[in-house]
């Protein structure tokens, strides 16, 4: 997993009038929770920019008045109009107690259901895992490759060691949907073309009685 470092404060003043205060002054507020301990804290919105606009997770080194906690984004709090961040929460991570975290979904290959005229559709862009944070992947690999028209990729179907998935095991993550292109490509079984000919034949004779 990506790692990198942020430099905080620890925040004295608490409330609404404080926090706006802070963001007016280019400063994020914040919470770190640990096992039996809260700080409050602030960040600069530049040392969060170069990770908030990703769907990656990292571990993060965070340095709060000289002292360093191992830490990942556990919420972020945005405006609703205006794009900046209003809060953030941090958890600290322990390396012998397992962490519950997001993980983006990468797919990798082509859907030969694609191929037939079908269309990827994917319901799932991240996957809630249990795991220690030294066997947290930047991202959960999903090969497409063999989905055909129809066929799809449930969170029970998914292994991988050193970690628990905690999403329902029933959801679907991704999956292969027909579409007018892959519905007008199927072939019609022998008996029903030899059908649809006779028809058309009959209906040729049918009219060539009536000229007549």
């Amino acid at each position: 997993m990506k790692s990198l470092k942020i430099e905080g404060q620890k925040r004295e003043g608490l409330g609404k009038k404080e926090a706006k205060k802070l963001r007016e002054q280019g400063q994020v507020p914040g919470v770190l929770y640990g096992k039996d301990e809260v700080f409050h804290l602030t960040v600069p919105f530049s040392e969060l920019r170069q990770f908030v606009y990703t769907p990656n997770v990292f571990l993060i080194d965070l340095e709060i008045n000289g002292e360093t906690h191992k830490a990942m984004i556990q919420d972020v709090q945005w405006h609703p109009v205006e794009e900046h961040i209003l809060h953030i929460d941090f958890l600290k991570v322990e390396d012998d107690k397992p962490v519950k975290i997001g993980i983006p979904v990468k797919l990798v290959g082509m859907a030969k259901g694609i191929k037939a005229g079908g269309k990827l559709k994917t319901n799932m862009r991240k996957l809630r895992v249990k795991a220690l944070a030294e066997s947290l992947p930047d991202f959960i690999e999903i090969d497409v490759t063999k989905l055909g028209i129809g066929d799809s990729i449930k969170v029970d179907e998914l292994k991988r060691e050193n970690l628990e998935f905690l999403d329902n095991k029933s959801n679907l993550i991704v999956g292969v949907v027909s579409t007018r292109v892959a519905k007008s490509a199927v072939p019609l079984p022998e008996d029903e073309e030899e059908a649809e000919g006779e028809e058309a034949g009959s209906e040729g004779e049918s009219s060539e009685q009536a000229e007549s």
